[in-house]
Protein backbone atom coordinates (compact mmCIF):
# COMPACT_ATOMS: atom_id res chain seq x y z
CA UNK A 1 0.00 0.00 0.00
CA UNK A 2 1.39 3.36 -1.05
CA UNK A 3 1.49 6.42 1.16
CA UNK A 4 -1.39 7.99 -0.77
CA UNK A 5 -3.56 4.89 -0.33
CA UNK A 6 -2.71 4.77 3.38
CA UNK A 7 -3.79 8.39 3.81
CA UNK A 8 -7.05 7.73 1.99
CA UNK A 9 -7.75 4.71 4.20
CA UNK A 10 -7.07 6.77 7.35
CA UNK A 11 -9.45 9.47 6.10
CA UNK A 12 -12.19 6.86 5.43
CA UNK A 13 -11.72 5.42 8.97
CA UNK A 14 -12.00 8.89 10.46
CA UNK A 15 -15.26 9.50 8.53
CA UNK A 16 -16.61 6.17 9.76
CA UNK A 17 -15.84 7.10 13.39
CA UNK A 18 -17.55 10.46 13.01
CA UNK A 19 -20.57 8.79 11.46
CA UNK A 20 -20.74 6.20 14.24
CA UNK A 21 -20.55 8.88 16.93
CA UNK A 22 -23.29 10.83 15.16
CA UNK A 23 -25.45 7.70 15.07
CA UNK A 24 -24.91 7.20 18.80
CA UNK A 25 -25.74 10.83 19.65
CA UNK A 26 -28.94 11.29 21.62
CA UNK A 27 -31.94 12.54 19.74
CA UNK A 28 -34.20 14.06 22.36
CA UNK A 29 -37.19 13.73 20.10
CA UNK A 30 -36.84 9.94 20.16
CA UNK A 31 -35.54 9.56 23.73
CA UNK A 32 -37.78 7.38 25.88
CA UNK A 33 -35.79 6.30 28.93
CA UNK A 34 -34.74 8.81 31.58
CA UNK A 35 -33.05 8.90 34.97
CA UNK A 36 -33.64 11.74 37.43
CA UNK A 37 -31.09 13.11 39.87
CA UNK A 38 -32.31 14.96 42.99
CA UNK A 39 -30.02 16.66 45.52
CA UNK A 40 -30.00 18.99 48.52
CA UNK A 41 -26.88 20.39 50.20
CA UNK A 42 -27.37 19.53 53.89
CA UNK A 43 -28.79 16.75 56.00
CA UNK A 44 -31.11 19.22 57.71
CA UNK A 45 -32.65 20.09 54.33
CA UNK A 46 -33.08 16.40 53.57
CA UNK A 47 -34.96 15.84 56.85
CA UNK A 48 -37.09 18.98 57.11
CA UNK A 49 -37.13 20.69 53.70
CA UNK A 50 -39.56 20.11 50.85
CA UNK A 51 -36.95 20.62 48.15
CA UNK A 52 -36.49 16.96 47.14
CA UNK A 53 -40.25 16.19 46.88
CA UNK A 54 -40.70 19.38 44.88
CA UNK A 55 -37.81 18.52 42.53
CA UNK A 56 -39.24 15.04 42.05
CA UNK A 57 -42.77 16.25 41.28
CA UNK A 58 -41.57 18.82 38.75
CA UNK A 59 -39.21 16.47 36.92
CA UNK A 60 -41.86 13.72 36.72
CA UNK A 61 -44.44 16.14 35.31
CA UNK A 62 -41.92 17.54 32.82
CA UNK A 63 -40.98 14.03 31.67
CA UNK A 64 -44.63 12.98 31.33
CA UNK A 65 -45.31 15.92 29.01
CA UNK A 66 -42.64 14.60 26.64
CA UNK A 67 -43.66 11.00 26.91
CA UNK A 68 -40.47 9.87 28.64
CA UNK A 69 -40.50 7.03 31.15
CA UNK A 70 -38.42 7.41 34.30
CA UNK A 71 -36.62 4.13 34.90
CA UNK A 72 -34.18 5.21 37.66
CA UNK A 73 -34.04 7.71 40.52
CA UNK A 74 -30.87 8.86 42.22
CA UNK A 75 -31.46 10.88 45.38
CA UNK A 76 -28.54 12.58 47.16
CA UNK A 77 -29.62 13.89 50.60
CA UNK A 78 -27.13 16.26 52.21
CA UNK A 79 -24.25 16.37 49.71
CA UNK A 80 -22.37 19.34 48.30
CA UNK A 81 -22.16 19.71 44.51
CA UNK A 82 -18.76 21.41 44.57
CA UNK A 83 -17.06 18.05 44.00
CA UNK A 84 -17.94 14.53 42.86
CA UNK A 85 -17.51 12.79 46.21
CA UNK A 86 -21.18 11.74 46.21
CA UNK A 87 -22.15 8.03 46.35
CA UNK A 88 -25.42 8.31 44.40
CA UNK A 89 -23.85 10.61 41.83
CA UNK A 90 -21.03 8.17 41.19
CA UNK A 91 -23.47 5.24 41.01
CA UNK A 92 -25.48 7.12 38.38
CA UNK A 93 -22.39 8.01 36.30
CA UNK A 94 -21.12 4.44 36.48
CA UNK A 95 -24.50 3.10 35.32
CA UNK A 96 -24.66 5.59 32.44
CA UNK A 97 -21.18 4.64 31.22
CA UNK A 98 -21.21 0.87 31.73
CA UNK A 99 -21.96 0.15 28.05
CA UNK A 100 -25.49 -1.23 28.57
CA UNK A 101 -27.10 2.11 27.69
CA UNK A 102 -29.67 1.83 30.48
CA UNK A 103 -31.10 5.32 29.86
CA UNK A 104 -30.85 8.02 27.24
CA UNK A 105 -31.05 11.17 29.35
CA UNK A 106 -30.41 12.40 32.90
CA UNK A 107 -32.93 14.97 34.11
CA UNK A 108 -32.16 17.52 36.84
CA UNK A 109 -34.14 20.46 38.17
CA UNK A 110 -31.26 22.83 37.40
CA UNK A 111 -27.62 22.43 36.48
CA UNK A 112 -26.66 23.49 40.03
CA UNK A 113 -28.27 20.27 41.32
CA UNK A 114 -25.83 18.30 39.14
CA UNK A 115 -22.65 20.32 39.75
CA UNK A 116 -21.66 23.68 41.21
CA UNK A 117 -18.23 23.70 39.63
CA UNK A 118 -17.86 24.90 36.04
CA UNK A 119 -15.02 22.52 35.18
CA UNK A 120 -16.70 19.54 36.85
CA UNK A 121 -19.99 20.17 35.02
CA UNK A 122 -18.31 20.30 31.60
CA UNK A 123 -16.19 17.24 32.35
CA UNK A 124 -19.18 15.04 33.19
CA UNK A 125 -21.38 16.46 30.41
CA UNK A 126 -18.75 15.44 27.86
CA UNK A 127 -18.16 12.09 29.55
CA UNK A 128 -21.89 11.29 29.37
CA UNK A 129 -22.09 12.46 25.75
CA UNK A 130 -19.37 9.97 24.74
CA UNK A 131 -21.67 7.20 25.99
CA UNK A 132 -24.80 8.57 24.33
CA UNK A 133 -26.38 10.10 27.45
CA UNK A 134 -27.52 13.71 27.60
CA UNK A 135 -27.91 15.98 30.63
CA UNK A 136 -31.13 18.05 30.64
CA UNK A 137 -32.33 20.74 33.05
CA UNK A 138 -36.09 21.36 33.26
CA UNK A 139 -35.60 25.00 34.28
CA UNK A 140 -32.67 25.79 31.99
CA UNK A 141 -33.53 24.19 28.64
CA UNK A 142 -30.57 24.55 26.33
CA UNK A 143 -29.58 22.95 23.07
CA UNK A 144 -26.30 21.84 21.56
CA UNK A 145 -25.46 24.76 19.31
CA UNK A 146 -22.35 26.76 20.29
CA UNK A 147 -24.30 29.75 21.66
CA UNK A 148 -26.35 27.58 24.02
CA UNK A 149 -23.30 25.55 25.08
CA UNK A 150 -21.63 28.86 25.97
CA UNK A 151 -24.77 29.86 27.94
CA UNK A 152 -24.59 26.60 29.92
CA UNK A 153 -20.96 27.31 30.76
CA UNK A 154 -21.85 30.85 31.87
CA UNK A 155 -24.63 29.47 34.08
CA UNK A 156 -22.13 27.02 35.59
CA UNK A 157 -19.74 29.87 36.38
CA UNK A 158 -22.53 31.79 38.12
CA UNK A 159 -23.52 28.66 40.09
CA UNK A 160 -19.90 28.20 41.20
CA UNK A 161 -19.68 31.86 42.23
CA UNK A 162 -22.94 31.64 44.18
CA UNK A 163 -21.76 28.49 45.95
CA UNK A 164 -18.55 30.18 47.07
CA UNK A 165 -20.45 33.28 48.22
CA UNK A 166 -22.87 31.13 50.23
CA UNK A 167 -19.96 29.27 51.82
CA UNK A 168 -18.33 32.57 52.75
CA UNK A 169 -21.49 33.87 54.44
CA UNK A 170 -22.11 30.57 56.25
CA UNK A 171 -18.55 30.55 57.57
CA UNK A 172 -18.91 34.15 58.73
CA UNK A 173 -22.09 33.24 60.66
CA UNK A 174 -20.40 30.18 62.21
CA UNK A 175 -17.42 32.28 63.32
CA UNK A 176 -19.72 34.79 64.98
CA UNK A 177 -21.58 31.92 66.64
CA UNK A 178 -18.30 30.71 68.17
CA UNK A 179 -17.38 34.22 69.31
CA UNK A 180 -20.62 34.28 71.27
CA UNK A 181 -19.62 31.04 72.98
CA UNK A 182 -21.86 28.55 71.15
CA UNK A 183 -21.03 25.20 69.57
CA UNK A 184 -21.51 24.97 65.80
CA UNK A 185 -22.39 21.30 65.67
CA UNK A 186 -20.73 17.99 64.84
CA UNK A 187 -19.27 15.66 67.46
CA UNK A 188 -17.97 17.52 70.54
CA UNK A 189 -14.35 16.97 71.63
CA UNK A 190 -13.56 14.01 73.85
CA UNK A 191 -14.36 14.99 77.43
CA UNK A 192 -17.25 17.28 76.49
CA UNK A 193 -20.97 17.03 75.72
CA UNK A 194 -23.31 19.62 74.24
CA UNK A 195 -26.11 21.12 76.32
CA UNK A 196 -28.91 23.44 75.29
CA UNK A 197 -28.12 27.05 76.16
CA UNK A 198 -31.06 28.93 74.64
CA UNK A 199 -33.62 28.88 71.85
CA UNK A 200 -33.92 31.45 69.09
CA UNK A 201 -37.14 30.63 67.30
CA UNK A 202 -36.88 27.07 66.03
CA UNK A 203 -33.11 26.97 66.43
CA UNK A 204 -31.47 25.52 69.52
CA UNK A 205 -28.20 27.15 70.58
CA UNK A 206 -25.82 24.74 72.33
CA UNK A 207 -22.69 25.09 74.43
CA UNK A 208 -20.00 22.67 75.57
CA UNK A 209 -20.15 21.15 79.04
CA UNK A 210 -17.71 18.78 80.76
CA UNK A 211 -18.46 15.05 80.69
CA UNK A 212 -17.08 13.85 84.06
CA UNK A 213 -15.94 10.33 83.12
CA UNK A 214 -14.16 11.28 79.91
CA UNK A 215 -12.73 14.43 81.49
CA UNK A 216 -11.02 12.37 84.18
CA UNK A 217 -9.19 10.36 81.53
CA UNK A 218 -8.13 13.58 79.77
CA UNK A 219 -6.66 14.86 83.04
CA UNK A 220 -4.80 11.56 83.39
CA UNK A 221 -3.24 12.02 79.92
CA UNK A 222 -1.93 15.46 80.84
CA UNK A 223 -0.60 14.14 84.15
CA UNK A 224 1.20 11.24 82.43
CA UNK A 225 2.75 13.61 79.91
CA UNK A 226 4.01 16.12 82.48
CA UNK A 227 4.77 13.97 85.53
CA UNK A 228 4.39 10.30 84.69
CA UNK A 229 3.22 7.82 87.26
CA UNK A 230 4.94 5.92 90.08
CA UNK A 231 8.21 7.79 89.56
CA UNK A 232 8.47 6.98 85.87
CA UNK A 233 8.99 10.61 84.88
CA UNK A 234 7.20 12.34 81.99
CA UNK A 235 5.92 9.91 79.38
CA UNK A 236 5.94 10.45 75.63
CA UNK A 237 2.81 10.23 73.52
CA UNK A 238 3.56 6.66 72.41
CA UNK A 239 4.15 5.52 75.99
CA UNK A 240 0.86 7.15 77.04
CA UNK A 241 -0.93 5.22 74.29
CA UNK A 242 0.60 1.96 75.49
CA UNK A 243 -0.34 2.78 79.10
CA UNK A 244 -3.96 3.49 78.15
CA UNK A 245 -4.45 0.47 75.91
CA UNK A 246 -2.83 -2.05 78.27
CA UNK A 247 -5.17 -0.92 81.05
CA UNK A 248 -8.28 -1.27 78.95
CA UNK A 249 -9.08 2.39 78.30
CA UNK A 250 -10.95 2.92 75.03
CA UNK A 251 -12.11 5.86 72.95
CA UNK A 252 -15.69 7.08 72.71
CA UNK A 253 -16.29 4.56 69.89
CA UNK A 254 -14.75 1.69 71.90
CA UNK A 255 -11.60 1.68 69.77
CA UNK A 256 -7.99 1.54 70.94
CA UNK A 257 -6.14 4.79 71.47
CA UNK A 258 -3.60 5.92 68.88
CA UNK A 259 -0.72 8.37 68.96
CA UNK A 260 -2.44 10.90 66.69
CA UNK A 261 -5.56 10.91 68.85
CA UNK A 262 -3.65 11.39 72.10
CA UNK A 263 -1.44 14.10 70.56
CA UNK A 264 -4.56 15.90 69.30
CA UNK A 265 -5.99 15.93 72.84
CA UNK A 266 -2.75 17.18 74.38
CA UNK A 267 -2.47 20.01 71.83
CA UNK A 268 -6.13 21.10 71.67
CA UNK A 269 -6.61 24.42 73.52
CA UNK A 270 -10.22 23.54 74.33
CA UNK A 271 -8.96 21.51 77.32
CA UNK A 272 -7.33 24.64 78.70
CA UNK A 273 -10.59 26.60 78.39
CA UNK A 274 -10.24 28.06 74.86
CA UNK A 275 -12.34 26.62 72.02
CA UNK A 276 -10.58 27.02 68.66
CA UNK A 277 -12.55 27.19 65.41
CA UNK A 278 -11.74 27.71 61.71
CA UNK A 279 -8.39 25.94 61.88
CA UNK A 280 -8.75 23.59 58.90
CA UNK A 281 -10.20 24.10 55.43
CA UNK A 282 -13.22 21.78 55.29
CA UNK A 283 -12.75 20.63 51.68
CA UNK A 284 -8.99 20.41 51.28
CA UNK A 285 -8.10 19.76 54.97
CA UNK A 286 -5.45 22.44 54.61
CA UNK A 287 -4.28 24.17 57.78
CA UNK A 288 -5.26 27.82 57.80
CA UNK A 289 -3.20 30.72 59.07
CA UNK A 290 -3.32 31.34 62.82
CA UNK A 291 -4.72 34.82 62.11
CA UNK A 292 -7.93 33.18 60.82
CA UNK A 293 -8.60 31.19 64.02
CA UNK A 294 -11.58 32.12 66.18
CA UNK A 295 -11.64 31.46 69.93
CA UNK A 296 -14.16 31.53 72.76
CA UNK A 297 -14.10 30.58 76.43
CA UNK A 298 -15.40 27.15 77.49
CA UNK A 299 -15.20 25.17 80.75
CA UNK A 300 -11.59 24.01 81.19
CA UNK A 301 -10.84 20.37 81.97
CA UNK A 302 -7.23 21.10 83.00
CA UNK A 303 -5.78 24.24 84.50
CA UNK A 304 -4.59 26.73 81.82
CA UNK A 305 -1.11 26.72 83.33
CA UNK A 306 -0.98 22.91 82.97
CA UNK A 307 -2.02 23.19 79.35
CA UNK A 308 0.65 25.82 78.64
CA UNK A 309 3.34 23.67 80.23
CA UNK A 310 2.18 20.78 78.06
CA UNK A 311 2.48 22.89 74.91
CA UNK A 312 5.98 23.96 75.93
CA UNK A 313 7.07 20.36 76.39
CA UNK A 314 5.37 19.26 73.16
CA UNK A 315 7.21 22.01 71.31
CA UNK A 316 10.49 20.99 72.88
CA UNK A 317 10.02 17.35 71.93
CA UNK A 318 9.10 18.20 68.35
CA UNK A 319 11.70 16.54 66.05
CA UNK A 320 11.89 19.79 64.07
CA UNK A 321 13.04 21.62 67.20
CA UNK A 322 15.04 19.03 69.13
CA UNK A 323 16.72 16.11 67.34
CA UNK A 324 15.17 12.76 68.26
CA UNK A 325 18.56 11.52 69.48
CA UNK A 326 18.54 14.30 72.07
CA UNK A 327 15.18 13.19 73.42
CA UNK A 328 15.65 9.44 73.32
CA UNK A 329 19.39 8.94 73.82
CA UNK A 330 20.39 7.33 77.15
CA UNK A 331 22.84 10.17 77.84
CA UNK A 332 22.32 12.67 80.65
CA UNK A 333 23.84 15.79 79.09
CA UNK A 334 22.88 15.29 75.44
CA UNK A 335 21.64 18.60 74.08
CA UNK A 336 23.20 20.54 76.97
CA UNK A 337 26.95 19.85 76.80
CA UNK A 338 28.82 21.93 74.19
CA UNK A 339 32.48 22.45 73.32
CA UNK A 340 33.75 25.77 74.70
CA UNK A 341 36.23 26.15 71.83
CA UNK A 342 33.95 25.83 68.79
CA UNK A 343 30.46 25.80 70.29
CA UNK A 344 29.65 22.41 68.78
CA UNK A 345 27.60 19.80 70.59
CA UNK A 346 29.30 17.14 72.70
CA UNK A 347 28.24 13.71 71.49
CA UNK A 348 28.76 10.25 72.93
CA UNK A 349 31.80 8.22 71.86
CA UNK A 350 32.80 4.81 73.18
CA UNK A 351 36.21 3.31 73.80
CA UNK A 352 37.49 -0.10 75.01
CA UNK A 353 40.32 -0.59 77.47
CA UNK A 354 42.80 -3.44 77.26
CA UNK A 355 40.88 -5.20 79.97
CA UNK A 356 37.82 -5.20 77.74
CA UNK A 357 35.96 -2.60 79.78
CA UNK A 358 33.95 -0.16 77.67
CA UNK A 359 34.18 3.54 78.48
CA UNK A 360 31.94 6.32 77.27
CA UNK A 361 33.13 9.83 76.52
CA UNK A 362 31.63 13.18 75.64
CA UNK A 363 33.50 14.34 72.52
CA UNK A 364 33.19 17.41 70.32
CA UNK A 365 31.00 16.54 67.34
CA UNK A 366 32.76 19.09 65.11
CA UNK A 367 36.13 17.47 65.77
CA UNK A 368 34.75 13.97 65.12
CA UNK A 369 33.09 14.93 61.82
CA UNK A 370 35.44 17.62 60.44
CA UNK A 371 38.78 17.03 62.12
CA UNK A 372 41.25 19.46 63.71
CA UNK A 373 40.55 22.14 61.13
CA UNK A 374 37.20 22.73 62.83
CA UNK A 375 38.20 22.19 66.47
CA UNK A 376 41.21 21.02 68.44
CA UNK A 377 38.95 18.49 70.15
CA UNK A 378 37.48 18.09 73.60
CA UNK A 379 36.84 14.74 75.30
CA UNK A 380 35.85 13.91 78.86
CA UNK A 381 34.63 10.74 80.45
CA UNK A 382 30.86 10.63 80.56
CA UNK A 383 30.48 9.42 84.14
CA UNK A 384 32.93 12.07 85.35
CA UNK A 385 31.15 15.01 83.66
CA UNK A 386 27.71 13.73 84.71
CA UNK A 387 28.83 13.47 88.33
CA UNK A 388 30.52 16.91 88.34
CA UNK A 389 27.56 18.71 86.83
CA UNK A 390 25.03 16.99 89.06
CA UNK A 391 27.00 17.65 92.24
CA UNK A 392 27.69 21.28 91.40
CA UNK A 393 24.08 21.98 90.54
CA UNK A 394 22.90 20.37 93.76
CA UNK A 395 25.51 21.94 96.04
CA UNK A 396 25.94 25.38 94.48
CA UNK A 397 22.53 26.18 93.04
CA UNK A 398 19.73 24.19 94.62
CA UNK A 399 20.39 25.15 98.23
CA UNK A 400 17.59 27.50 99.37
CA UNK A 401 20.03 30.23 100.45
CA UNK A 402 21.88 30.18 97.14
CA UNK A 403 18.61 30.12 95.22
CA UNK A 404 17.46 33.17 97.16
CA UNK A 405 20.73 35.01 96.44
CA UNK A 406 20.60 34.10 92.74
CA UNK A 407 17.03 35.28 92.36
CA UNK A 408 17.19 38.31 94.63
CA UNK A 409 18.13 40.77 91.86
CA UNK A 410 15.37 39.41 89.67
CA UNK A 411 12.90 39.71 92.54
CA UNK A 412 13.92 43.34 93.02
CA UNK A 413 13.26 44.09 89.38
CA UNK A 414 9.90 42.38 89.54
CA UNK A 415 9.02 44.34 92.64
CA UNK A 416 9.93 47.59 90.89
CA UNK A 417 7.75 46.63 87.93
CA UNK A 418 4.90 45.75 90.29
CA UNK A 419 5.19 49.12 92.02
CA UNK A 420 5.21 50.94 88.69
CA UNK A 421 2.19 48.96 87.58
CA UNK A 422 0.32 49.74 90.80
CA UNK A 423 1.08 53.44 90.35
CA UNK A 424 -0.21 53.40 86.79
CA UNK A 425 -3.38 51.53 87.77
CA UNK A 426 -3.99 54.03 90.55
CA UNK A 427 -3.62 56.96 88.15
CA UNK A 428 -6.07 55.44 85.68
CA UNK A 429 -8.57 54.64 88.42
CA UNK A 430 -8.31 58.22 89.69
CA UNK A 431 -8.88 59.55 86.17
CA UNK A 432 -12.01 57.40 85.72
CA UNK A 433 -13.34 58.45 89.13
CA UNK A 434 -12.77 62.16 88.40
CA UNK A 435 -14.61 62.02 85.07
CA UNK A 436 -17.52 60.09 86.58
CA UNK A 437 -17.81 62.66 89.41
CA UNK A 438 -18.05 65.45 86.85
CA UNK A 439 -20.72 63.58 84.92
CA UNK A 440 -22.73 62.94 88.09
CA UNK A 441 -22.63 66.63 88.97
CA UNK A 442 -23.90 67.58 85.52
CA UNK A 443 -26.67 64.98 85.72
CA UNK A 444 -27.66 66.32 89.14
CA UNK A 445 -27.84 69.90 87.83
CA UNK A 446 -30.10 68.87 84.97
CA UNK A 447 -32.29 66.74 87.25
CA UNK A 448 -32.71 69.53 89.82
CA UNK A 449 -33.49 72.08 87.13
CA UNK A 450 -30.48 74.21 87.96
CA UNK A 451 -29.20 73.92 84.38
CA UNK A 452 -30.94 73.60 81.05
CA UNK A 453 -29.99 70.72 78.77
CA UNK A 454 -28.97 72.88 75.83
CA UNK A 455 -26.62 71.95 72.96
CA UNK A 456 -23.54 73.21 74.78
CA UNK A 457 -24.29 71.12 77.88
CA UNK A 458 -25.01 68.04 75.79
CA UNK A 459 -21.70 68.45 73.97
CA UNK A 460 -19.93 68.80 77.31
CA UNK A 461 -21.57 65.62 78.65
CA UNK A 462 -20.73 63.73 75.44
CA UNK A 463 -17.08 64.79 75.72
CA UNK A 464 -16.96 63.64 79.37
CA UNK A 465 -18.50 60.28 78.48
CA UNK A 466 -15.91 59.84 75.74
CA UNK A 467 -13.11 60.65 78.22
CA UNK A 468 -14.58 58.20 80.73
CA UNK A 469 -14.84 55.38 78.14
CA UNK A 470 -11.26 56.00 76.97
CA UNK A 471 -9.96 55.91 80.55
CA UNK A 472 -11.90 52.73 81.30
CA UNK A 473 -10.57 51.08 78.15
CA UNK A 474 -7.01 51.98 79.13
CA UNK A 475 -7.62 50.62 82.62
CA UNK A 476 -9.06 47.35 81.25
CA UNK A 477 -6.07 46.91 78.92
CA UNK A 478 -3.64 47.54 81.76
CA UNK A 479 -5.39 45.07 84.06
CA UNK A 480 -5.72 42.37 81.38
CA UNK A 481 -2.07 42.72 80.40
CA UNK A 482 -0.78 42.48 83.94
CA UNK A 483 1.84 39.83 84.60
CA UNK A 484 1.54 38.91 88.27
CA UNK A 485 4.76 39.32 90.18
CA UNK A 486 6.06 36.04 91.48
CA UNK A 487 6.51 35.61 95.19
CA UNK A 488 9.72 33.76 95.90
CA UNK A 489 8.88 32.83 99.47
CA UNK A 490 11.37 30.63 101.42
CA UNK A 491 8.99 27.66 101.55
CA UNK A 492 8.74 27.58 97.74
CA UNK A 493 12.53 27.65 97.39
CA UNK A 494 12.93 24.83 99.92
CA UNK A 495 10.36 22.68 98.12
CA UNK A 496 11.91 23.32 94.73
CA UNK A 497 15.45 22.55 95.93
CA UNK A 498 14.44 19.34 97.66
CA UNK A 499 12.33 18.17 94.72
CA UNK A 500 15.07 18.86 92.15
CA UNK A 501 17.74 17.15 94.25
CA UNK A 502 15.61 14.01 94.33
CA UNK A 503 14.88 14.19 90.61
CA UNK A 504 18.51 14.68 89.64
CA UNK A 505 19.76 11.73 91.66
CA UNK A 506 17.01 9.15 91.03
CA UNK A 507 14.92 8.04 88.10
CA UNK A 508 15.63 7.34 84.46
CA UNK A 509 18.25 9.35 82.54
CA UNK A 510 15.67 10.87 80.17
CA UNK A 511 13.69 12.13 83.16
CA UNK A 512 16.79 13.60 84.84
CA UNK A 513 17.86 15.24 81.56
CA UNK A 514 14.43 16.88 81.26
CA UNK A 515 14.75 18.31 84.75
CA UNK A 516 18.21 19.75 84.06
CA UNK A 517 16.96 21.31 80.82
CA UNK A 518 14.16 23.03 82.73
CA UNK A 519 16.56 25.64 84.14
CA UNK A 520 19.93 25.20 82.36
CA UNK A 521 20.81 26.57 78.92
CA UNK A 522 24.09 24.77 78.25
CA UNK A 523 27.17 23.24 79.82
CA UNK A 524 30.42 24.50 78.30
CA UNK A 525 33.31 22.00 78.44
CA UNK A 526 36.68 23.77 78.30
CA UNK A 527 40.18 22.38 78.62
CA UNK A 528 40.50 22.96 82.37
CA UNK A 529 37.00 24.07 83.42
CA UNK A 530 33.33 23.28 83.02
CA UNK A 531 30.88 26.22 82.98
CA UNK A 532 27.20 25.70 83.76
CA UNK A 533 25.18 28.44 82.05
CA UNK A 534 21.59 29.40 82.73
CA UNK A 535 19.28 32.40 83.01
CA UNK A 536 17.74 33.74 86.16
CA UNK A 537 14.33 34.35 84.62
CA UNK A 538 14.22 30.73 83.37
CA UNK A 539 15.24 29.50 86.80
CA UNK A 540 12.49 31.59 88.35
CA UNK A 541 9.88 30.14 86.01
CA UNK A 542 11.16 26.65 86.79
CA UNK A 543 10.75 27.34 90.51
CA UNK A 544 7.18 28.50 89.94
CA UNK A 545 6.29 25.65 87.55
CA UNK A 546 8.07 22.96 89.49
CA UNK A 547 10.80 22.18 86.97
CA UNK A 548 8.90 22.06 83.70
CA UNK A 549 11.17 22.03 80.66
CA UNK A 550 11.61 25.17 78.60
CA UNK A 551 11.94 25.35 74.80
CA UNK A 552 15.31 24.51 73.35
CA UNK A 553 17.14 26.38 70.61
CA UNK A 554 16.74 24.85 67.18
CA UNK A 555 20.34 24.00 66.40
CA UNK A 556 20.28 21.03 64.07
CA UNK A 557 18.17 22.31 61.15
CA UNK A 558 20.27 23.09 58.02
CA UNK A 559 20.48 26.73 57.01
CA UNK A 560 18.72 28.20 54.04
CA UNK A 561 20.36 27.52 50.70
CA UNK A 562 20.43 30.75 48.70
CA UNK A 563 20.92 29.11 45.31
CA UNK A 564 18.16 27.64 43.17
CA UNK A 565 19.47 24.11 43.65
CA UNK A 566 17.41 22.70 46.50
CA UNK A 567 15.01 25.23 47.98
CA UNK A 568 13.01 27.75 46.05
CA UNK A 569 13.95 31.32 46.70
CA UNK A 570 11.49 33.26 48.85
CA UNK A 571 9.30 35.72 47.01
CA UNK A 572 9.96 39.43 47.41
Amino acid sequence: MTDIEAKREAARNARRRVTAEADRAVDLASASRAAIYLRVSTGRQAEHDLSIPDQKAQTEAWSAQRGWSIIAEYIEPGASATDDRRPEFQRMIERACDGEHAFDVIIVHSFSRFFRDAFGLEFYVRKLAKHGVKLVSITQELGDDPAQVMMRQVIALFDEYQSKENAKHVLRAMKENVRQGYWNGSLPPYGYVTVEAERRGARVKKKLAIEPVEAELVRMMFKLFLQGIDGSGPLGVKKIVEWLNTRGYRTRLEARWGTSRVHAILSNPVYGGRLRFNRIESRTRRLKSATEYVYCDVPAIVDPSVFERTQTLLWRRNPRVTPPRTTSAPVLLTGLAVCAHCGGAMTMRTGTARSGQIYRYYSCASFLSKGRTACKGRSIRMDKLDMVVTQQVIERLLEPERLADTLSALADRLAAKAADFAQRIGALQKQVSTVEDRLRRLYRLVKDGSAEADDLLRERMAALRADRDAAKAALDRAVSGKVPASRMDPAMLVRFGQMMRERLTTGEISFRRTQLASFLDRIEVDEHAVRIVGRKDVLEQAVIAGGTATPAVRSFVPGWRPRQDSNLRPSA
